[in-house]
Formats: C-alpha cells, sequence, structure tokens
C-alpha cells in the first residue's frame, strides 16, 4: 500500500509541475493581461492543489492534510484577489487617453 501511495504522490506531483509549466508558458506566450491572468490563475491553483494533495499523501497525517488544505485555499483566495486587482488596474490605464489628448 505504501508503494502504492507514493506512486499515487508521484504522479500528482507531475501533474503539479506540468500546470505550473503550463501557467509559466501562458504568462509568456499569451497576447494580453486578462489572457495571461488567467492562464496563471487557473493552472498555477491547480498546480498547487496537486503538490499539496501529493504532500498531503506523503504525510500520511490528517493534521498536515488539513494544514494543506488550508495553505491552497489561502493562496487561491490570494490569486483571486490579485488577479483582480491587477486586471481592474490594467483595465484603468488602457481608459487613459495617450499623450494628454481627451
Amino acid at each position: 500500500m505504501s508503494a502504492f501511495l507514493d506512486g499515487l504522490a508521484l504522479l500528482l506531483l507531475l501533474a503539479g509541475g506540468f500546470f505550473y509549466l503550463a501557467g509559466t508558458v501562458g504568462l509568456l506566450r499569451f497576447p494580453d493581461v486578462h489572457s495571461r491572468l488567467h492562464a496563471l490563475t487557473k493552472a498555477d491553483n491547480l498546480g498547487l492543489l496537486f503538490v499539496c494533495a501529493a504532500m498531503a499523501l506523503l504525510s500520511r497525517s490528517l493534521h498536515v492534510a488539513v494544514l494543506l488544505l488550508l495553505i491552497w485555499l489561502l493562496a487561491l483566495l490570494a490569486a483571486c484577489v490579485s488577479a483582480f486587482l491587477i486586471a481592474r488596474r490594467a483595465r484603468r490605464l488602457q481608459s487613459l487617453p495617450v499623450d494628454g489628448a481627451p
């Protein structure tokens, strides 16, 4: 059973790394701020979920699993708030006149 859990944890870590890589590629390749934010918040949060799940499996402790879930939820909240603030700022900067023109 231990080998099965270790193998599952390895698969979860690999999936988490894949989603982190996909979010980074999206950050570098997508054309505008909003699509970049979408790639980062979705892919990185899913990647963090997979990494936290793998760590919870490897720890084999309910206490550690609950703490990792709390870490993931706080990171999810922080990503949502920061993405909202960045998108709002980008929208405001796009609506400002260029070179002082009204």
